[in-house]
């Protein structure tokens, strides 16, 4: 009988073959002529992206609330399109493996924060566990302060995108999203939701709350694309 790892193992590997080529070929990976400034960073983008600066700060922004979430009342909800939808509480989310990776954070608004220590799950680890059926092509993510943002699938796929619980070796601030906050390095910061309180898989794409008010639905720093066309 297979153990609860090794049935995560295998559904990661499925979910990698379906959707690899599509990764490989993102923007944020294959661009063969990006924009921005300074040497390449591990992807081959330059590690600034156009119109940015960087910052040893790291600067708050959000809606104007920053939730408190107990670690004893947090819940992530998985659901949507998959075989086994699930709520995962502290103890749970801490019992799913443990990585840790070092990015960059690149806000939309001009600055970027560089080699940011992250630790947490990958968000393929949630992926698997919930058993995403081949339809699902997006994500939608929830906040704990009704905050909304999408991803395509072959983004949130990636290895570097985390829920982080923890930052330079410490527990998440509540104002930069703890306890736990999604990292999509690849893409601007805005598509990493604070205070994460569920993941949908979705069969058809849901823009969220600042890609309804005009910000990219695609969101590539490396291409300047800040805004929906």
């Amino acid at each position: 009988m297979k153990s609860r790892e090794d049935k995560i193992v295998e559904s990661k590997m499925k979910l990698r073959e379906r959707f690899l080529k599509k990764m490989h070929e993102s923007p944020s990976l294959a661009d063969g002529e990006p924009m921005g400034s300074g040497p390449s960073n591990r992807h081959g983008m330059p590690v600034l992206p156009p119109e940015q600066k960087e910052t040893l700060k790291w600067p708050v922004l959000d809606l104007g609330t920053h939730p408190k979430v107990e670690l004893g009342r947090w819940l992530l909800e998985l659901k949507g399109a998959c075989t086994n939808p699930m709520s995962l509480n502290w103890n749970d989310f801490m019992s799913l493996e443990q990585v840790e990776d070092t990015s960059d954070f690149h806000c939309v608004t001009g600055w970027s924060r560089l080699n940011i220590p992250f630790r947490g799950v990958r968000f393929s680890e949630l992926a698997a566990l919930a058993g995403v059926q081949k339809e699902a092509r997006f994500v939608l993510c929830t906040s704990y302060d009704d905050y909304t943002t999408n991803l395509s699938m072959q983004e949130a796929l990636k290895d570097d995108v985390l829920l982080a619980h923890s930052a330079f070796g410490k527990p998440l601030e509540q104002e930069h999203g703890g306890p736990v906050r999604m990292v999509t390095p690849q893409l601007w910061a805005w598509k990493g939701a604070k205070w994460i309180k569920q993941i949908e898989f979705l069969q058809e794409d849901k823009p969220g709350y600042w890609e309804v008010r005009g910000y990219s639905n695609t969101a590539y720093p490396w291409r300047n694309d800040r805004y929906s066309k």
